[in-house]
C-alpha cells in the first residue's frame, strides 16, 4: 500500500454547479471537503453571484478546472487570460488549476474538447505551452487524462503520450477514472493496464463521473449520471496501486438533489477509509 497523497485541500471534492449555489451557501454536507469550479464561469461575475462565492470560497477549499486554456492548440496562448487565472486564484485561494489534455480553439472557439494528436510533434509542441502557463501562474498545473472518440495520426499510445508530457512538463496529473473507462471501451484496451501504467508521483487529485452508453463499443463522457459500478471498482483499484488521493465526483446536468450526490460521496469516503485503515492497521502491528 502506497502512502496517502493529500495536497492540502481534503480527500473528497463535488463539483459545484450554479444550481447547487442556494442550498450550498445554507449548508455545506460534511462529506464535502473541497469543491471545483470552472474559472470561466466565475470570473467575469459580479454582484450578488460574485459575493455568493467569495462567501464559499471563504470558508471551503477549492480548486479550479479549466475549460478554455486550449493548451493543444495550434494558436498562440491567451497569456491575458493566464494572468486574469493567476489574479482570480489569488483572490480564492485557488489549491490547485487544472485543464485537460486537449485544444478547443484554432482561428476560432469550438467550444468542445478535441483530441491532440499522439505524436512527438505534438508533445513538443504542448510541453513548452503547459510550462509558459506555470511560470505565469507560478505554480504547477495538473493536466487530465481526456476522453477521446479518435485518435488521428496516432504514433504514441495514449499512456506513452500522456507519460511523457507529464514528465518533460514536469506537470501534475488530474487522474479521471471514467475517461479510462470510457477510453478502454471506445478503444478496446485494459483500463487497469492503463492505471497502472499512470505514475503515482504526478497524482494531484481525481475525478469520478457517470457517462451516456450509446452502444455496447461507445461510451459518451457526459457527466449526467450516476457513476456506474465498473467504474467504482477502477477507483478502488487506482487507491491500491497508486495511494488514496484527493477525488472528486463530477456532475454537470441532470443533477439530483444534495442527499442523492452526497450518497456517491459516501463511496468516495468508503473505499478511501479500506486503505486508510489498513494503513494505519499495518504501521501499528
Amino acid at each position: 500500500m502506497k502512502t496517502t497523497q493529500n495536497a492540502g485541500f481534503g480527500m473528497v471534492g463535488l463539483g459545484l454547479r450554479r444550481e447547487m449555489l442556494d442550498e450550498l451557501l445554507e449548508h455545506v454536507p460534511k462529506q464535502v471537503d473541497f469543491m471545483e469550479v470552472a474559472p470561466e464561469n466565475w470570473l467575469k461575475l459580479g454582484g450578488r453571484f460574485k459575493k455568493q462565492f467569495k462567501t464559499l470560497t471563504d470558508v471551503t477549499n477549492f480548486v479550479c478546472h479549466g475549460l478554455s486554456l486550449s493548451i493543444g492548440s495550434p494558436e498562440p496562448l491567451d497569456i491575458e487570460f493566464v494572468k486574469s487565472l493567476k489574479t482570480f486564484f489569488d483572490e480564492h485561494n485557488i489549491k490547485i488549476f487544472s485543464e485537460h489534455l486537449s485544444y478547443c480553439s484554432g482561428t476560432g472557439h469550438m467550444y468542445d474538447l478535441m483530441p491532440i494528436p499522439f505524436t512527438q510533434d505534438a508533445i513538443a509542441h504542448v510541453v513548452p505551452r503547459i510550462k509558459q502557463v506555470q511560470d505565469i501562474l507560478e505554480r504547477q498545473i495538473a493536466i487530465e487524462n481526456v476522453s477521446y472518440y479518435g485518435a488521428p495520426g496516432q504514433e504514441l499510445s495514449e499512456l506513452e503520450f500522456t507519460n511523457t508530457i507529464l514528465e518533460q512538463a514536469d506537470c501534475k496529473l488530474l487522474l479521471d477514472v471514467n475517461n479510462i473507462y470510457v477510453n478502454s471501451i471506445n478503444h478496446g484496451y485494459n483500463a487497469e493496464e492503463f492505471l497502472n501504467g499512470l505514475p503515482s508521483k504526478r497524482i494531484a487529485y481525481g475525478h469520478v463521473a457517470g457517462h451516456y452508453n450509446e452502444a455496447e463499443d461507445l461510451i459518451v463522457d457526459t457527466h449526467g449520471a450516476d457513476v456506474i459500478d465498473p467504474v467504482w471498482e477502477l477507483l478502488d483499484k487506482a487507491y491500491a496501486k497508486h495511494g488514496v488521493f484527493p477525488t472528486l465526483l463530477e456532475r454537470d446536468f441532470n443533477i439530483p438533489t444534495m442527499n442523492v450526490l452526497t450518497k456517491e460521496l459516501d463511496i468516495i469516503h468508503e473505499l478511501q477509509s479500506k486503505y486508510l485503515n489498513s494503513s494505519l492497521t499495518k504501521q501499528s502491528a
